[in-house]
């Protein structure tokens, strides 16, 4: 795919699936921002993608007045975007006994408040006929213990984001969701024990982990004219994991 003299904008993008679609973004020809909350981080992944092509921007999502430095940023640059990837988000796990006001603050701000204000704030800057791609999770129409949180946040977010799908057609903006189910990162490695990431695996009719540039692959094809007529779809990306219990 061909993403030469587009620009594109990716929350969270320095580590898993965020950099590893700026490296997909970048190398099709596109001029990639990436975001994060870490000045450190972001200069780590500045280094292990090399290009010129690729901006940084620390913003904490969950705070608006960061996503104003991100719009800033974009302004100042004086080009359009053509692909918005809200991607940033957090995940903790804990039964609904156990889950704390702090936990439950942390991961609606960053994965429903952070994303709803960031596209608000970058729409003026969003050329007529692009892409914005949202990162859910089958957790959205799962049930899995301790998940209450987690699958609360990502199934807001699908409804605004099939919302925004039809606000914004009559822009030719499509806007589609990509749904990982388990995905090797460094999110997983602090989120899930090494037993429970086996236990994953397992659950997968393909029986492994995904990889990052999978799911990579999957917003590049839904930011391009590929997918030209798929607006307010979900794209599930999960090795079989949600159907792999039913057979």
């Amino acid at each position: 795919m061909d993403f030469k003299g587009k620009n594109v904008v990716i929350t969270g993008g320095t580590t898993g699936i965020g950099l590893a679609t700026a490296k997909a973004f970048i190398n099709a020809g596109a001029t990639v921002f990436i975001t994060g909350r870490s000045a450190g981080n972001l200069e780590k992944a500045a280094a292990e993608i090399n290009s010129p092509n690729l901006k940084t921007v620390v913003s904490d999502t969950s705070v608006v007045s960061d996503i104003a430095i991100l719009e800033k940023a974009v302004a100042d640059s004086g080009e359009k975007l053509d692909v918005i990837f809200l991607n940033a988000g957090i995940a903790a796990f804990a039964p609904i006994e156990q889950a704390t006001e702090a936990e439950f603050d942390a991961q609606f701000n960053t994965n429903v408040k952070g994303p709803f204000f960031t596209l608000q704030k970058l729409l003026p800057h969003l050329n007529d006929g692009g892409a914005v791609v949202y990162t859910s999770s089958v957790v959205a129409t799962g049930a899995g213990l301790g998940s209450s949180l987690y699958s609360a946040t990502k199934g807001a977010l699908n409804k605004i984001s099939q919302i925004a799908a039809n606000e914004l057609a009559a822009r030719k903006i499509r806007v589609n969701i990509v749904s990982p189910g388990p995905i090797q990162t460094p999110g997983l490695e602090y989120a899930v024990p090494a037993e429970a990431k086996a236990h994953l695996a397992a659950a997968t009719a393909l029986q492994r982990l995904g990889h990052a540039d999978e799911i990579a692959k999957t917003v590049l094809f839904l930011a391009s004219d590929a997918a030209s007529y798929i607006s307010g779809t979900e794209l599930v990306v999960d090795g079989g994991y949600l159907t792999y219990a039913l057979k």
